[in-house]
């Protein structure tokens, strides 16, 4: 778990400090790729809380939902048809419900130690 820790530290560091600029074309396709990302996070942080986790499963839940749904908005904005819809919806409702999940596990520790 202190690796997680300090991987998360470590990325946080790295994106104030390094100067990372993109396209303004590409914002969206950023968002949604983040929005999915944090979903496998959160994700990942309830399965390491139920004694599930796996971390194949988690990388490449990772990196695939992140490029599905960049790839969703993508095919959606060249078809005139917004897409990242499907994306928001099913990604940020999951997160929203592992966010959930993972409060009540938490409230559940603090209440029984």
């Amino acid at each position: 778990m202190i690796y997680a820790f300090v991987g998360l530290l470590l990325g946080i560091l790295l994106g104030v400090i390094l100067p990372v600029t993109y396209p303004a074309a590409f914002t969206l396709y950023i968002s949604v790729a983040i929005l999915a990302s944090l979903d496998s996070v959160f994700g990942g942080l309830r399965a390491s809380l139920e004694n599930k986790f796996n971390t194949e499963i988690f990388v490449t839940g990772f990196f695939s939902n992140a490029i599905l749904a960049a790839f969703l908005a993508y095919i959606g904005d060249r078809l005139g048809v917004p897409l990242y819809y499907a994306a928001i919806f099913a990604f940020g409702s999951r997160l929203f419900q592992n966010f959930a999940i993972i409060r009540r596990h938490l409230i559940n520790r603090l209440h029984t130690h």
